[in-house]
């Protein structure tokens, strides 16, 4: 479904690019062929003109365009967004994580040392965007990485999300707990 519907918006944008074209075109061989003995300077810069007119129409229909697929594709009543965020240091390095929506997998990553770097210096991950339908749900995030000691560590945490007709935004935030030298594990509901 989604790349019909890219291949139909990209065919209907092509369309209307080449009418414009075809067009612009037309209204400048009109003006250059009047004006042509009397002002050739003016007619190439207002050809210019229109080419970039005609640059700045397309960019403006393209911008349309993705946001008409986003809003087909992800509807603001089902739509469930997740975030990764990690604020640790000693007591773990992530590796991997894998989300669940209802024990169906639905996201995962493995993390370089540049992610893990970046991710540390405050950045924020999204792990998964996607459809949910109204009512309550079970979000599950398994982490794998490195623990206290380098050690092996393998950890989940889970999150009842009650989803109604608005947009669901979820943070999973990894942070040192130094009250029991490990890692922790919270949600966060966005409010929007």
């Amino acid at each position: 479904m989604s790349n019909t519907f890219r291949q139909i918006l990209s065919a209907t944008a092509m369309c209307i690019i080449a009418m414009m074209v075809s067009w612009t075109i037309a209204v400048s061989a009109e003006e250059s062929a009047v004006d042509e003995a009397s002002k050739p300077e003016q007619a190439e810069s207002s050809l210019s003109q229109e080419v970039e007119d005609l640059k700045k129409a397309s960019l403006e229909l393209n911008r349309d365009l993705l946001i008409l697929e986003e809003e087909l594709l992800f509807p603001a009543n089902t739509q469930i967004a997740v975030f990764l965020s990690v604020d640790v240091g000693q007591y773990f390095r992530l590796d991997s994580v894998k989300v669940k929506v209802d024990d169906k997998l639905v996201a995962s990553h493995l993390y370089t040392d540049r992610q893990n770097h970046a991710l540390s210096k405050g950045g924020i991950q999204r792990l998964y965007m996607g459809n949910l339908k109204t009512g309550d749900h079970e979000l599950t995030a398994i982490f794998t990485g490195m623990g206290p000691d380098n050690r092996e560590y393998k950890r989940g945490a889970t999150m009842h999300l009650a989803k109604d007709d608005s947009p669901k935004m979820v943070e999973i935030r990894v942070y040192d707990s130094s009250a029991n030298m490990q890692p922790d594990f919270e949600f966060k509901e966005w409010q929007l």
